[in-house]
């Protein structure tokens, strides 16, 4: 064997040596890459992500497609460095140390939990944003979010349970369940009355002592407001976390219950929160997600004002990004672009 010929298989061998050997290197690192897209006035698997019943509803077309972004690392199972140093040199992937997103002891199963309870949040902030935007009346319910797997009120409280009173004390907002659970000692025995599937149940629950504060008595659960209306809007979409699809999941309502198209039947994506009176707050991920929305056939980026730091120098070629801080702006600009002629130039608010 050639020297040369030697060197080369010698580097042969160290480079599948150092592969293997970076398999299995693992590195506190969270990666963020473009995630699946989920047109909010359309269906997935065959179910439709948004149901009204009740009232009148109109065709739509087109897309409004709710944005996501992949996660990898962190809580969710560990990063190798292959992995990471693959989404280093990946302009579309973000590669962050663990504790920019995460504290260190968060489990996987505490994060899901949090992150569907403010996917629910935000379906239920876009339906009073919608309603709202619509004059259509909104009724505010407290409800139980979530029921901590170790805490008093496991297999006694439910998750969607609406809470009437705690203690005899009518809950008006969810600020209103701790307190009356916090007026009584821990140990004390305290009495829910909650509607579960429309039917009024009492149940009793005895209080523990918070990890956090001893002396403080908590009974486990989170509780959330939820909004409706005078009419029933579902929500067909599972296994997605997160607030950020508020704006998008509210303008899909407004679009089903109004005449005529919105978008035109034209493909449009865009991303953000939403608070009850309409309000669009700031996301994380908007460069992945940004990628997502070009790379899913959307021409028009809906994103959030206080995004705009984040989204200059990285819209994607083909991709109009429109900047919006309320639910209003954000159909103003959905109708003014989709609507207009072929080829001419619309005026809206850009970062």
């Amino acid at each position: 064997m050639s020297r040369r010929t030697a060197t080369v298989v010698t580097a042969a061998v160290l480079l599948v040596v150092f592969t293997a050997v970076a398999t299995l290197i693992q590195v506190p690192y969270v990666s963020l890459s473009p995630g699946p897209v989920f047109n909010t006035i359309g269906s997935y698997d065959g179910t439709q992500l948004i149901t009204i019943s009740g009232t009148k509803t109109y065709p739509v077309g087109g897309s409004l497609d709710m944005t996501t972004v992949a996660e990898r690392g962190g809580p969710f199972g560990g990063m190798n460095l292959v992995t990471a140093l693959r989404g280093w040199v990946n302009p579309d992937v973000a590669v962050v140390p663990r504790e920019v997103l995460y504290p260190d002891q968060v489990s996987s199963d505490e994060v899901a939990q949090e992150n569907a309870a403010a996917f629910t949040s935000s379906q239920s902030n876009a339906v009073a944003a919608a309603l709202t935007y619509l004059k259509i009346p909104v009724t505010t319910k407290v409800m139980v979010a979530v029921v901590d797997n170790d805490g008093p009120a496991k297999g006694k409280l439910e998750v969607d349970d609406v809470i009437v009173t705690v203690d005899g004390i009518p809950v008006k907002q969810a600020s209103d369940v701790g307190k009356a659970v916090r007026a009584k000692p821990v140990g004390a025995r305290i009495s829910f009355v909650v509607l579960r599937n429309k039917v009024r149940t009492t149940v009793v629950v005895t209080s523990a002592a918070s990890k956090a504060d001893p002396a403080k008595p908590v009974v486990g659960i989170t509780t959330e407001e939820s909004y409706v209306g005078p009419f029933d809007v579902t929500f067909g979409l599972e296994d997605v976390g997160g607030p950020s699809a508020g704006t998008m999941f509210a303008l899909g309502i407004i679009d089903k219950l109004t005449p005529g198209k919105l978008n035109n039947g034209r493909n449009i994506a865009g991303t953000g929160t939403i608070d009850p009176a309409g309000k669009v707050g700031p996301i994380g991920g908007i460069q992945q997600k940004m990628v997502a929305a070009r790379d899913s056939g959307a021409l028009l980026f809906l994103a959030p004002a206080d995004n705009c730091n984040d989204v200059a120098g990285h819209v994607p070629d083909g991709l109009t990004v429109v900047k919006i801080e309320t639910l209003s702006a954000a159909v103003t600009a959905v109708d003014r672009w989709s609507h207009a002629a072929a080829g001419a130039q619309v005026a809206l608010p850009s970062c």
